[in-house]
């Protein structure tokens, strides 16, 4: 289980990969979290979605960057 401090250093860090892509899209910043660390479910909370948009985000850029 995360104790207080983890969490609190997880959401800066969202907090600053947010802040440094103003601009970006949110598959694009979805993806950044994702690599991260952070779960589909702890990405749509802090980018105000859900866990599927999310997952189709990361399928979406995943297929791209494949090309």
């Amino acid at each position: 289980m995360k104790t207080e401090l983890a969490d609190r250093t997880e959401r800066l860090l969202a907090l600053l990969l947010i802040q440094n892509m103003k601009g970006a899209t949110r598959a694009e910043k979805a993806h950044q979290l994702s690599l991260a660390g952070f779960t589909n479910v702890e990405i749509a909370d802090i980018l105000g979605t859900t866990a599927a948009v999310v997952s189709q985000y990361l399928y979406v850029t995943r297929k791209r960057k494949g090309k």
